[in-house]
This record gives C-alpha cells, sequence and structure tokens, in this order.
C-alpha cells in the first residue's frame, strides 16, 4: 500500500523578519547582523539633545547595545527639548532616565547608563576600548575630552562622531580609521551589470550559435523574441570577420556597429520594427568597453595591506588579494551573473540565466579556491565564510577604500594646520551660497567654551546676565574668525576679497550667540536622523558615508559635506 508524505509546511518569515522587514531590503541580513553586534558609546555633553536622538535612530533598526555617559541631573529647562525625559525625571540622573525611556522603543536593545563625569570616565582608556563606534556632542571639554577620545579612535580604529546642535545650526564630522574598506557601495543597478560580450566564455558562445545560426531563416516572432545579448554576439561575430578580427573601440566604430545592428531588424512585420533590435541598439555604447577595474578597486589592490598579508590579515584583504590574482589571471572581475530585462521567449532568457549564474559559480570557485590557499599559506584557523567571498565577487566593480583622517579638534587659529585645506576653505568663503561659514563659526564656538569653561556649568542667568553672555561671546567668535581667515591667507599665499564672506560670517555668529548652549528640538531630531544614517553606513560597511564632515543650515534648510 502507498503512503502518502506529507511536504513540510512553509516557512514564513520569523517574527525578528517581519519586524525589520522594511530596513532588511536595504541592508539585508548581513547588515542586520552588523547592526546587532554594535555597542555605541555617546558622551552626552551640552544639552544632550542631538545625542539623544541619535541613539533613538540606532534603537529603532535594532542596535545592539548602547552606553550614555553623562553625570549632569535632570533640569526643568531640559523637558522642553528631550522628548525622552518625564517631569518625574528633574532632579535624576539624564543617563539613566534617557537610556530607560529609550529602552521602551525596542526592548531586544540592551541599553546602559554611566552617571560619571566625561572627562574622568575617558581619562581611562580601557574605558573606551569595547565599544563599536564612538559619538561626541558638542559643547565639551577639548583638551579633556575630545582630544583624548579622537587620539586613542584614530590609534584604535574606532569610527568617532562629533556633533554640533545649537540653533537653528548643526554640523557633525566623522573620524574613520586611515583605512575603511566598504564591498557593498550600493551602486546603481544599471551599472553593475557585467555581461562580457567582449569576453565570452564557450556556453555563451554556443548558446549564441544555437539561436542565430540561421538568423535569416526564422519566423517573425523567433526573430523578435532572440535576446538582444546573443543579437549583439552574432553582430560581433559578423564585424570582426570584416575588420581583421577586431571589435569596434572608438565611438566612430562603434556607431557604425550600431548601425550594422539595427539594419538587422526586419521591418515588413506588423509592428513596423522589432522591440529586442531596439534594444541591442541601445546597448551597443554602454556593453562594449574593454575589461577594466575602477580607480577604487586598483587603489585596493595597490594597498600595502593587500600586498603583503600576515596571519592577522582582515578577511577583506585576503580576498582581496585572491581577486587580484583572479584578474591577473583572466584580465577580468568575477563574473556577477546578473542579467537585466530583455525582449526573449521565456526558455530561452532562463537558459541564459542558468548561463551566466553558472559562470559566476564558476568564478566564486576559483576566487574561493584562491583564498584558501592563501589560509593555507597564513596558517589561518579560521575560514573566510564563502557568503563573505560573494559578496565581494559580485560586488568587486565598486569596492570602495575610503582614507580616513584624524579629527580636526578646534584650536586657536594661530595653532591649527590648515596647509592642506585653506586653499579649499577660502575658496568655499568666495562662494555666498556655501555654509563653510557655519563650520569656522562651530571652530570658535568651541574655542570660546573651551576658554570659558564656567559658562558651560552655569545654571538659569538672569536677562543681564545673558546678554552679557552673548556679548562675550560675540566678541570672541568674530575675534578668532577674522584670525582664522587671516591663517588661511598666510597658509594659501592666496589673495582673497573675503569682505562680504566676514558678512555672511557676522550674521552666523549672531545666530549662534543668539542661541548660546540651547538646542532646538526639530533641529537636533532631524541632525539625529543624519548622524544615525552614517552610524548605519560605517557599522553596516555598506553605501559610503560622508567625507568628512557636514553642515545643516535651518534656516535656509540646507546641508553641505566639506573635507575639512
Amino acid at each position: 500500500m502507498a503512503t502518502t508524505v506529507t511536504p513540510p509546511p512553509l516557512q514564513g518569515p520569523t517574527a525578528k523578519e517581519k519586524k525589520y522587514d522594511r530596513q532588511l531590503r536595504l541592508w539585508a541580513a548581513s547588515g542586520q547582523m552588523a547592526l546587532e553586534e554594535a555597542h555605541i558609546l555617546l558622551l552626552n555633553d551640552g544639552a544632550g539633545t542631538v545625542g539623544v536622538e541619535t541613539l533613538k535612530n540606532l534603537v529603532l533598526p535594532g542596535v545592539g547595545n548602547f552606553t550614555i555617559v553623562d553625570d549632569r541631573p535632570v533640569e526643568e529647562k531640559d523637558l522642553g527639548v528631550n522628548f525622552f525625559l518625564a517631569e518625574e525625571s528633574v532632579g535624576r540622573s539624564r543617563a539613566e532616565e534617557c537610556c530607560r525611556y529609550l529602552q521602551e522603543l525596542n526592548p531586544e536593545v540592551r541599553g546602559n547608563a554611566i552617571n560619571q563625569n566625561i572627562g574622568a570616565f575617558v581619562s581611562s582608556k580601557d574605558n573606551l576600548s569595547k565599544y563599536t563606534l564612538i559619538l561626541v556632542t558638542a559643547p565639551t571639554s577639548l583638551s579633556t575630552v575630545l582630544k583624548t577620545v579622537a587620539s586613542y579612535a584614530w590609534a584604535a580604529s574606532i569610527p568617532l562622531l562629533y556633533i554640533h546642535s545649537n540653533g537653528f545650526y548643526s554640523q557633525f564630522s566623522l573620524q574613520l580609521p586611515l583605512e575603511f574598506p566598504i564591498v557593498d557601495t550600493h551602486p546603481d543597478p544599471v551599472s553593475t551589470q557585467d555581461l562580457r560580450l567582449l569576453n565570452p566564455w564557450p556556453e555563451l558562445l554556443d548558446f549564441t550559435h544555437t539561436k542565430t545560426h540561421n538568423i535569416q531563416g526564422l519566423s517573425n516572432h523567433e526573430h523578435g523574441h532572440i535576446p538582444y545579448l546573443l543579437i549583439l554576439l552574432y553582430f560581433l561575430d559578423v564585424w570582426k570577420s570584416q575588420n581583421n578580427g577586431r571589435y569596434p573601440e572608438n565611438y566612430k566604430e562603434k556607431s557604425a556597429f550600431r548601425s550594422m545592428v539595427g539594419n538587422g531588424a526586419r521591418k515588413d512585420n506588423s509592428e513596423g520594427g522589432e522591440e529586442n533590435f531596439d534594444e541591442a541598439v541601445g546597448a551597443v555604447l554602454k556593453s562594449l568597453n574593454p575589461p577594466s577595474i575602477s580607480s577604487g578597486l586598483r587603489e585596493v589592490f595597490e594597498a600595502d595591506h593587500c600586498q603583503n598579508l600576515t596571519p592577522q590579515s582582515p578577511n577583506f584583504w585576503i580576498i582581496a588579494n585572491a581577486l587580484q590574482a583572479f584578474h591577473k589571471a583572466y584580465n577580468v572581475l568575477p563574473l556577477p551573473g546578473a542579467l537585466p530585462d530583455m525582449k526573449a521567449q521565456s526558455v530561452d532568457y532562463i537558459q541564459l540565466q542558468n548561463i551566466y549564474k553558472s559562470k559566476a559559480r564558476q568564478d566564486l570557485a576559483d576566487v574561493t579556491q584562491r583564498v584558501r590557499e592563501l589560509e593555507r599559506q597564513l596558517s589561518k584557523i579560521t575560514e573566510v565564510d564563502e557568503k563573505e567571498i560573494e559578496a565581494f565577487c559580485k560586488g568587486a566593480a565598486f569596492v570602495k577604500l575610503i582614507k580616513g583622517s584624524p579629527l580636526r579638534v578646534p584650536e586657536h587659529p594661530k595653532l591649527m594646520d590648515w596647509s592642506d585645506r585653506a586653499t579649499y576653505i577660502l575658496q568655499e568663503l568666495e562662494n555666498e551660497e556655501s555654509l563653510i561659514t557655519i563650520y569656522l563659526s562651530l571652530l570658535a564656538f568651541d574655542d570660546y567654551y573651551e576658554n570659558n569653561p564656567a559658562a558651560l556649568s552655569s545654571s538659569e542667568l538672569s536677562k543681564d546676565a545673558q546678554e552679557s553672555e552673548q556679548r562675550k561671546l560675540k566678541w570672541s567668535m568674530t575675534q578668532y574668525t577674522d584670525k582664522a581667515i587671516e591663517e588661511l591667507k598666510k597658509s594659501s599665499k592666496l589673495e582673497v576679497d573675503t569682505e562680504a564672506a566676514q558678512e555672511r560670517l557676522n550674521n552666523v555668529i549672531m545666530e549662534l550667540a543668539r542661541g548660546g548652549l540651547a538646542e532646538l528640538h526639530n533641529i537636533s531630531a532631524l541632525t539625529g536622523g543624519m548622524v544615525a544614517q552614517e552610524v548605519i553606513k560605517v557599522l553596516t560597511k555598506q553605501y559610503v558615508p560622508i567625507d568628512n564632515t557636514c553642515v545643516f543650515d535651518g534656516i535656509t534648510s540646507k546641508t553641505a559635506v566639506f573635507r575639512v
């Protein structure tokens, strides 16, 4: 008697996959895992709102751990700008209260609060070693906090963000390690298609011959459904037979080849033309390019870490070395295996897909074998995961190696090293639309509070005291920016008329002096979202983070990124 085997039930998405569905579409399971393994440190100084808003946007997508270091008690003025505090929070630890309310957003995230002076906390480097990324909010002590943290983070290759939110202005600077590689840069899908038409392999040529050897004898239906890739390969063979075995190389030859392809279309059918031939004509210029590697990948191949592997080399550099060997052997990168949409019969399109996917698997196996050989030579105990190798092979053409630089800690203009950016900043100052004035003004803002630490800890001031503080702040910032422009001119040796720029600087200074240490919740919330976006890019090593300072003007609703 025959028995009926019941098929196993279909597995639907897990609870976590349902919860994080939309973001998994952005950075996939590998990105989510990196996020969940991260531990973020927030050194929350100043009004403290922008730092908490940043954490909010990291807690919601499921960052693994966060720690807030903040020794300030909650004051009544905090309630109007920090939505992660309640009336009963007044008088309690600001770190503990914010931590408690943040965790309510996502119980899966673990939060920690340290009610300790930030300067004392960072004085012990052991306190910083366990964190994946560090956030510092301004204004803070430049000498005891920012310099200490920036120096340690640079030496330990820990990413660091320094964040301002003052009145209608905000800014954040990202310090990345000296070499920060990104494999999955998420380029435009159209640009990632590698069809290898100038380097076809036997299986692809055999399929092309099968479908096109009797191209003139095909019915109109069959002729109108030849995949455009096969059309191009067919006419490339014709072109080579007429041009001493050469492919079309320059624009003139490609234009002539495009005309050849277009003339191959049948016009006497019911449609008056053929869509597949139109696709082939449109693909000539972008598909018939000799194999080459991007400047980003070339930079990776030429890096010392790629050339000289050690047993301690990260997986990235081992795969890069193997990929370089693959490229030297075949003069192409591994085939990604993806095909664009095209007019074709379903059976032909599926067969063509299988040919490309099979070749992609062969290339992946070749690179994997090279990785395993390197692991053997280096006596590596743990193998590189094949999924990691596969991701590298698929995105190889768009790998990017970001060169990080140390954070520019604000100092007196005469002590700042302007040499490598003086000309750039002066050119930006000549542009009346540039937001570089906010950057310079915030340098002056930090310098003032570094030299007037009592102003950081002052509580509620009388109206006269507030006006006096604003005048001192405005005068100090004006002096700073004037001296900064002098030093920029000396360093660049450029004679630039900065009168109009100084007027724009004065407008920014007046707004910063008016706002003082105050944060506006909407500006801090928006800035926190932007900072969190950059944090996620860094943690997941996907997409390309800013390089290296982003400025936001809430008055004109403009943003700008500067490499300063």
